[in-house]
């Protein structure tokens, strides 16, 4: 399994980064399976680098928020247009309520051809090729969801685990898709210093905090605003978590 930073700019893209979209890859059956994990305002273009979006089996979207999902409109223009036909219509895992958020980012009410919306079920696994793809109700003050992705690893020995915090601040939720896993993809939008709104988005510190609850050996925060400076992230999360630490960057790639 594979994990490759597409976009982790947090609330808005910025000069450096579209908003969130990461790319979970696995090798079988003499194929490439692909997932999305989310995508944010500028991501299409920047998933191009590593795939034809034609290629993705998947797009899971943990909520509604623009910087999360906005690209859907792009994918279908993509998919529905592109010169060499249109595409085999692509799964989309996502909240209730995203066929009308679809239809407002494209400007019609006409359903999409070519993107095959389901709706998330809390605790329940969805498959994708070799991927099981859970899901946990997080904090939030819409709608939204952790994923826990589980996987072959690249040696062929056993199962990896990433999970994607999704936007969330700390709760049980958010523990439960981490446990234990290889890889927690944790959002750390706040600084402890900044006032903010309790139930939106994590610090870094609390980021770190759900981390070593969780047990997890690699923590990668993400969706850091452009305004915000990521060694001042780092620092606040380092005192919280003894494992592997770093903050996401485009480029990023993670071979389990």
């Amino acid at each position: 399994m594979r994990l490759t930073v597409v976009g982790c700019s947090g609330g808005v893209p910025g000069p450096a980064s579209p908003a969130s979209c990461y790319l979970i890859e696995a090798d079988e059956g003499g194929r490439t399976w692909r997932i999305a994990l989310d995508l944010g305002n500028g991501a299409l273009g920047a998933l191009q680098r590593y795939c034809d979006p034609r290629e993705l089996d998947a797009v899971a979207i943990t909520h509604l928020h623009a910087d999360h999902c906005a690209d859907l409109a792009g994918l279908h223009v993509y998919l529905r247009h592109h010169p060499e036909g249109e595409s085999d219509p692509v799964r989309v895992l996502s909240p209730f309520g995203t066929p009308s958020r679809l239809a407002q980012l494209r400007g019609t009410q006409e359903p999409s051809p070519v993107l095959d919306v389901h709706a998330w079920q809390s605790g329940v696994t969805a498959t994708v090729g070799p991927f099981n793809v859970t899901c946990e109700a997080v904090d939030h003050p819409v709608p939204a969801y952790a994923l826990r992705i589980e996987g072959p690893r690249e040696d062929g020995d056993g199962t990896a685990v990433v999970t994607y915090s999704g936007d969330a601040d700390v709760c049980d939720g958010l523990v439960r898709a981490a446990t234990d896993a290889d890889v927690f993809l944790c959002e750390a939008t706040y600084l402890s210093s900044i006032p903010h709104e309790p139930g939106e988005h994590l610090t870094g510190r609390r980021a770190a905090e759900t981390a070593t609850a969780a047990n997890v050996k690699r923590l990668v925060l993400t969706h850091v605003p452009p305004w915000t400076d990521p060694n001042d992230t780092f620092a606040e999360a380092r005192p919280a978590f003894d494992g592997d630490l770093e903050v996401a960057v485009p480029g990023l790639a993670i071979v389990l």
